[in-house]
C-alpha cells in the first residue's frame, strides 16, 4: 500500500510531555539504569509508545523528520540523544520560528512534495498552517503520540492520496 516518503513530528507534548523550554532545567542527564533527570532531579521521558513507534516506522523504511519551534534547541537536541533517537531523525528543523519555514526546508533538504508528508503536532494553529502547504496534518491530544494515531493518520494520508 501506499505511504508517505515523510513523517514529521513536533517534540513538546507530542513525543514527549514537557515543554523543554519551559519545564526541563538544564543540563539533562543519564543514570545507570537509563532513566533521564533535569537539573531539579524531574524524570523526563517519552510517551509510553513513542519509543515503539520510531523503532516499527524505521523497520518500515519511513524517513523520519522532527519539527520544533522551541526556545531551548540544545536541550530538545540533547534529549533526542539521550533518548538515542538520533538514528530515527533523518531531518530535524529544531529551533524558534513557523513550522511552515521548518517544512520548507525539509522539502529542499529532502526533495519529497508536501503531499507526500505527513505531521503530528499538538497545536491546532501548526495543523492549520501545515494543512495549507498539503501535508496531511493530525492533532495529538494531551495523551501524545500513539500506534493509532499514527494508524488513523496514515488511513487519512491514503484517502487524500488516493488518486
Amino acid at each position: 500500500m501506499a505511504k508517505p516518503k515523510l513523517v514529521v513530528f513536533d517534540l513538546d507534548y507530542t513525543l514527549w510531555p514537557q515543554h523543554v523550554d519551559c519545564t526541563v532545567d538544564p543540563p539533562l542527564r543519564k543514570d545507570k539504569n537509563g532513566n533521564i533527570f533535569d537539573a531539579d532531579g524531574q524524570a523526563v521521558k517519552p510517551f509510553p509508545e513513542v519509543p515503539r513507534l520510531l523503532e516499527k516506522l524505521r523497520q518500515d523504511g519511513y524517513q523520519i523528520g522532527a519539527a520544533s519551534r522551541t526556545d531551548s534547541p540544545p536541550v530538545a537536541n540533547q534529549l533526542i540523544k539521550l533518548l538515542d533517537w538520533d538514528k530515527y531523525f533523518d531531518y530535524r528543523e529544531i529551533y524558534p520560528g513557523c513550522k511552515v519555514t521548518h517544512f520548507n526546508k525539509f522539502k529542499k533538504d529532502s526533495g519529497i512534495q508536501f503531499k507526500d508528508m505527513m505531521f503530528f503536532d499538538d497545536e491546532m494553529r501548526n495543523i492549520r498552517d501545515i494543512s495549507k502547504l498539503g501535508v496531511t496534518a493530525v492533532y495529538v491530544t494531551h495523551t501524545g503520540m500513539t500506534m493509532k494515531l499514527f494508524d488513523e493518520g496514515l488511513a487519512e494520508w491514503r484517502r487524500k492520496n488516493e488518486n
